[in-house]
This record gives structure tokens, sequence and C-alpha cells, in this order.
């Protein structure tokens, strides 16, 4: 990317299950999926661009076919014919955190994980907290599912999206696995 000139970035904003969501995309790769709609969220997601030098100029695309790809792929999640993601994706954020990103990303469909054990996954057991702030800067909630990270003790904590919607995410997924598996057994 030429430092001189900031990469433009392009959104769309659809309705899902869990609420709205602001899909973001710079350098032809989905960077953030966001909660909320883009006249509530447009200062965050400012700041969030200028801390990744990405231009603060958002330019409404809704015929962007990432976008699209990316749209249909979220609605097919949650009609629970999606299990996995399928897009070009950029990660703004420290080694650290997207060591935890990939790990979230190895979390399997319809299964959680504690925020210990991502921190065993990442080689550093001791850095529960670390990873709790990572988890919480996931720019690509529900494509990298953080919302498969759940307390030690199995509660739902923390969601950018609410406790609510980590709530339905999960129950959505369990419910695609089980009817998902036994089809599998039977094919």
């Amino acid at each position: 990317m030429d430092m001189g000139q900031p990469t433009l970035v392009r959104w769309i904003e659809i309705d899902s299950p869990v609420g709205p969501l602001v899909l973001l995309k710079a350098d032809g790769r989905l960077c953030r999926v966001e909660f909320g709609r883009m006249e509530e969220r447009r200062a965050a997601l400012t700041a969030w661009a200028a801390e990744h030098g990405l231009a603060g100029d958002f330019r409404h695309a809704p015929d962007d076919p990432l976008l699209k790809e990316a749209a249909a792929q979220l609605a097919a999640y949650f009609r629970g014919e999606r299990f996995r993601f399928e897009l070009p994706t950029a990660m703004y954020g420290t080694p650290f955190q997207k060591a935890v990103w990939a790990a979230l990303a190895a979390i399997p469909y319809g299964e959680v994980r504690s925020y210990k054990a991502v921190a065993g996954a990442i080689g550093r057991p001791s850095a529960v907290r670390a990873v709790g702030g990572a988890n919480n800067r996931n720019p690509l909630p529900i494509i990298v599912p953080c919302h498969r990270v759940v307390g030690a003790d199995g509660s739902l904590v923390g969601y950018a999206g609410g406790l609510d919607a980590k709530r339905r995410l999960l129950e959505l997924e369990r419910l695609a696995a089980n009817v998902a598996r036994p089809l599998a057994n039977v094919l």
C-alpha cells in the first residue's frame, strides 16, 4: 500500500437475526464486520481506519462483488447452511492479536472453547486476560468466530454484539450442527 494515499474503505449494511451489520472492505479484502448501523458506528470506524492507515473516506458500495459475496455467505450462515466462510480477509492487529484470531478461526462450528483453552492453543497459557482483550478487538466477528469463546465455567461473557447475539449465534450453530451431523452419517 502506498503510504501517501490511504486505502479507500467500501461498505454495505445488512440486516441479520442478530441485528444490523456493517461490512467493510479495503484493498480487495473484507476487513471489518461491525454490529449496528453505519450512522451509529461511523465515528468509531473512522478512528479504527485511521489507526490502521486506512482512509476515513468510507464509500457505500452496495454493488461491490466482495461485499455482496460476504453478505450472501452470512445469510447462508444464518440459515444454518454455511459452516465456514471463504472470503479474502485483512486482519489489522498486533502479532499477538492475529495469533488469537487464528486460534478462534480454528474452533469448529458448533463448539466452544474457554479463554484459557485459546491461550493454551497459542502457547501462552498465562495470557488469559490478553486473549480476552484480543477477542474483544476481533475485527471480523461471526466470520472469525469469537462468539465461540466462553468463560471457564461455560458462562457467556463479553461480546461486541451483546450477550443476546452471542447466545443466538451459539444456539443457531448448535441446532444446525445437530441437523448436519446425522445427515452426514446417512450420506
